[in-house]
């Protein structure tokens, strides 16, 4: 049996490394690529928004300086690791993901970030999407995108 792509958005992989509503759910994905079952997968412009996200944990003291660094650590560490052992794939931006992007944001009048998320997982052919973002999680599921929102 074939393993089913599982796209994760940038809301949802932040619920991996900082606890909040959702984090059990978005964990028993990774749990689930760990035993082979999946394979995680998102674009390389999600690294970035996580980045991101994490810091503005820090500046708003969420997230003390050494709680930063381990969170930083371990989700860069984890994405390393999970590509090298192809329990994870991160998708380049591709010149034909943005044209379906452009498409996308004409259509629905989105933010290209949030666009980009589901042209990429359209691209990598996911069967499921994760997301936290109520909006977005709306988008996929009229682009036919088996969507499940978390948290």
């Amino acid at each position: 049996m074939k393993e089913q792509t599982v796209y994760l958005d940038s809301s949802a992989i932040v619920k991996r490394y900082i606890k909040e509503p959702g984090s059990e759910l978005v964990r028993s994905f990774y749990l689930k690529a760990y035993s082979g079952d999946i394979k995680l997968s998102y674009s390389i412009w999600n690294i970035g928004e996580v980045l991101g996200v994490i810091d503005r944990a820090r500046r708003t003291d969420r997230l003390d300086e050494n709680s930063f660094r381990i969170v930083k650590a371990r989700f860069l560490n984890e994405t390393r690791s999970a590509t090298k052992l192809g329990l994870a794939a991160v998708c380049p931006v591709r010149t034909r993901i943005l044209v379906e992007t452009w498409r996308l944001i004409e259509k629905h009048h989105v933010y290209e970030a949030d666009a980009l998320q589901v042209a990429t997982a359209k691209h990598l052919n996911a069967g499921e999407f994760l997301t936290a973002d109520y909006i977005l999680h709306e988008m996929a599921q009229k682009e036919n995108l088996h969507s499940i929102q978390v948290g």
